[in-house]
């Protein structure tokens, strides 16, 4: 879920530069892969506004300079983890996107989409030549699933498709083609924006004119439905709690493979329990929403409690939705040494929803913290 909406050539790289390189022991390629309403390096805004930097910088091109090999997909901006797994696939293979038969009967959208034949992400791809996987926000969930798909393939895509007709995405057996996943304030259990979106005089009173016409920017921007597909396939379905959490029972956690999460907070506890945001470090659009969430408790329609502990949040995200997934195993970050299979979470960054991205109004040099992780996977 990105609302870095305001507004490229391809970044190539070979997914292993050289084996030991300044004292690393694997110098994987990174691949950076957007949240909601965002864009990456298939996109021309990417080269007046680069996703990953923001007003601060390309950060592809510092971490480059700085010996990292780093590339930018660019997904469905409004689509489901589902057909953004499908389409980040198809760029790291340099393929034409399949969504699957079964997937795009049930969904109501053709079964293929773009074709990346000649501009591959990377120029190769398998078990020697791995890639690391960050995923901002929605792009969390995305990642995560085609992990899911590249191990285990899809049940329900094989049992529809011919043999010679199948995706190599839905046959599985590739679990060994990714080292690790980076979830970046992504709402791996969901959430609460959308139960707490709802009209409140007392906060709409508080809000400047400017934080009023940025909320509603947000939500303009965000909603991106309409085009004929199901209810089910788009982003803004994935994202609610009770779709959320179905969504995790569908997606394991691999035992070759490394994780970690970093969770965000602008907000902080107020006397009467509830959390407020931190205006110097939270952009005006998220002022509303960071009110709304850090008040919100009650129950979903499927049942989930959403309690105090829901409350703190980074003004799109909650910030324990973004530690791990609930049905997941998960540790604090330096209780020991890191283990695959494993969801490790690191401390939260004090910054609101688009500060892992370098932010907008609220500007964040995000470059230190991103050489220390990447530096931190390739010495692992």
């Amino acid at each position: 879920m990105c609302a870095a909406i305001l507004f490229s050539s391809c970044a190539r790289g070979t997914a292993t530069i050289s084996a030991n390189a300044d004292g690393f022991k694997t110098n994987y390629t990174f691949v950076f892969v957007h949240g909601l309403s965002g864009w990456g390096s298939y996109d021309s805004r990417d080269k007046f506004l680069p996703y990953w930097g923001m007003f601060g910088g390309d950060l592809m091109e510092y971490l480059n300079d700085e010996g990292f090999n780093c590339v930018s997909a660019s997904v469905d901006p409004f689509g489901s983890a589902w057909d953004r797994a499908c389409e980040l696939y198809a760029e790291l293979s340099g393929s034409v996107v399949d969504y699957g038969a079964e997937h795009s009967e049930r969904c109501n959208h053709e079964r293929y989409g773009e074709d990346y034949t000649g501009r591959a992400l990377v120029d190769e791809w398998d078990g020697e030549n791995k890639i690391n996987l960050l995923g901002h926000s929605f792009g969390g969930a995305t990642v995560r699933l085609l992990a899911e798909l590249m191990a285990n393939g899809s049940e329900a895509e094989r049992n529809a498709t011919p043999a010679d007709e199948l995706s190599p995405l839905f046959t599985g057996g590739k679990a060994d083609y990714i080292y690790s996943i980076t979830a970046l304030a992504a709402p791996h259990n969901g959430t609460t924006a959308y139960n707490a979106n709802v009209n409140n005089d007392e906060v709409e009173a508080e809000l400047s004119f400017t934080q009023k016409a940025a909320s509603d920017m947000v939500g303009s921007a965000t909603a991106g439905e309409g085009d004929g597909r199901d209810e089910s396939d788009y982003a803004n379905y994935d994202l609610k709690i009770d779709n959320a959490m179905k969504l995790n029972e569908s997606i394991s956690t691999l035992e070759n493979v490394y994780y970690f999460s970093v969770p965000c907070s602008s907000t902080d506890r107020q006397d009467d329990g509830t959390y407020r945001p931190d205006e110097d470090i939270t952009e005006p659009m998220f002022v509303k929403s960071a009110i709304l969430m850090g008040m919100f408790t009650g129950e979903t329609e499927g049942g989930c409690t959403i309690d105090e502990s829901w409350l703190e949040n980074d003004g799109l995200v909650n910030t324990n939705s973004a530690t791990a997934p609930f049905n997941a195993p998960s540790a604090e970050y330096g209780e020991g040494e890191v283990q695959k299979g494993i969801w490790y979470v690191m401390p939260v960054y004090r910054g609101d929803h688009m500060s892992l991205q370098g932010g907008m109004t609220k500007k964040n040099d995000v470059r230190d913290f991103y050489t220390n992780h990447l530096q931190m996977i390739n010495e692992l």
